[in-house]
């Protein structure tokens, strides 16, 4: 599965960015997707995610993230989106799209030991 990233750049604080992500090869290796973020010298760590389940498609934010972000999904081309609002300095990081093939929980889809494609990451700059 090939994983790419669209959508970044530099934006003023106070404003919105929205990510996009598709990917190619078998959807079912597609199952879960999320966003993960790495600024300079610090840990990738999860922002949203989503995965598919009995039909359904559920959606998980970090904590931090509620109220800030929306991701979407479009099942049919395996590709998902992050819009984030309010953006301040503290966003500004490389974004990383990630995908697994299997069924995560709310837990699970935090944890980037699960994803096992990657995007190459497009670079966000939030300037104040």
């Amino acid at each position: 599965v090939e994983l790419v990233e669209t959508g970044g750049g530099m934006v003023q604080a106070g404003g919105s960015l929205t990510l996009a992500c598709v990917g190619s090869g078998r959807a079912s290796n597609t199952n879960t997707m999320g966003w993960f973020r790495q600024g300079p010298g610090k840990e990738r760590k999860f922002v949203a995610g989503t995965t598919r389940y009995g039909g359904n498609t559920y959606y998980y934010y970090a904590d931090s993230m509620k109220g800030r972000c929306t991701i979407a999904r479009d099942n049919d081309k395996s590709a998902i989106s992050l819009q984030i609002d309010n953006l301040n300095p503290d966003d500004s990081a490389v974004y990383y799209c990630a995908a697994a093939p299997g069924l995560s929980t709310a837990q699970s889809v935090k944890d980037k030991r699960i994803y096992t494609y990657w995007g190459q990451g497009t670079q966000v700059t939030v300037s104040s």
